[in-house]
């Protein structure tokens, strides 16, 4: 079985910034199938344009654009990749990282399938700083990876012993055209309304407002990343009220607009 070392990927690369302990690639993928492989060290791979299937030997998964995996060293896989043009992220780091910050590999066995709007909030906004690339970019790239590990850490203890309703809502919240105000999520959830929203940030790590509001920058982020669809577009298709809501929303969180990230990425 064939072992790619470090800072290796099938494909194309457009951009490999080197930190310290840890290497990014932005790559195409050119390979219709790469056959069974593994990798040298840990790492995520975060699609950003068109489809994927991968299968390890436990699970499959068919990737579209936003879907969001990290593989621990030893998980083996391959993938297959339709006719069409394909853009993953990469972020690989060594042994020396997870000794530094003291985070165990052991915690993040085989793949795992991340569909958290917080984690994948960070990781896009550790792809805006790989843009940026300046003095303070691993600074800043090296504490939203520990935000992501821990976050990851804390929902597998909170899955243990989680009420009905939280699956149901996370459920709820996936539905493209729902009312997302607290009175109707609770009737459909036959929850309290105070309950409800007092207990959302235990189970979800934020407020249900800020949760959802997570889930359509997430959803504008990768349809930006896709070049396909003009800003009116982006804003109907993620439910915003209009451009200027969207550009306020999107410039909050990720410290740049939508259209001068357009001109980073090239």
């Amino acid at each position: 079985m064939n072992k790619l070392k470090t800072g290796e990927f099938y494909g194309i690369h457009y951009q490999k910034s080197a930190f310290e302990n840890l290497i990014i690639t932005d790559t195409e993928y050119t390979h219709s199938k790469v056959d069974w492989h593994y990798h040298e060290n840990p790492y995520f791979t975060y699609l950003l344009q068109g489809k994927l299937f991968e299968s390890n030997k436990k699970e499959s998964y068919y990737l579209e654009p936003g879907n969001l995996l990290f593989h621990n060293w030893q998980d083996a896989h391959y993938n297959i990749k339709p006719p069409e043009f394909t853009r993953g992220f990469h972020i690989e780091l060594n042994e020396k990282w997870f000794s530094n910050f003291d985070i165990k590999t052991t915690d993040f066995e085989g793949s795992l399938n991340l569909q958290n709007p917080i984690i994948k909030n960070l990781m896009n906004r550790i792809f805006v700083e790989t843009k940026i690339n300046d003095q303070y970019s691993n600074l800043s790239i090296e504490s939203n990876l520990i935000d992501i590990f821990n976050t990851i850490k804390e929902s597998k203890k909170i899955n243990s012993k989680m009420p009905i309703w939280v699956n149901q809502v996370k459920e709820l919240l996936i539905e493209e055209k729902i009312d997302y105000s607290l009175k109707s999520l609770s009737l459909k959830l036959g929850v309290h309304p105070v309950h409800l929203s007092r207990e959302f940030n235990r189970y979800f790590g934020t407020s249900l407002g800020n949760y959802v509001r997570l889930m359509k920058l997430n959803k504008a982020f990768y349809l930006l990343m896709s070049k396909r669809f003009s800003m009116t577009e982006i804003c109907y298709q993620c439910g915003f009220y209009d451009q200027s809501h969207f550009i306020s929303n999107f410039k909050r969180i990720y410290h740049t607009t939508p259209t001068k990230l357009l001109r980073k990425i090239g």
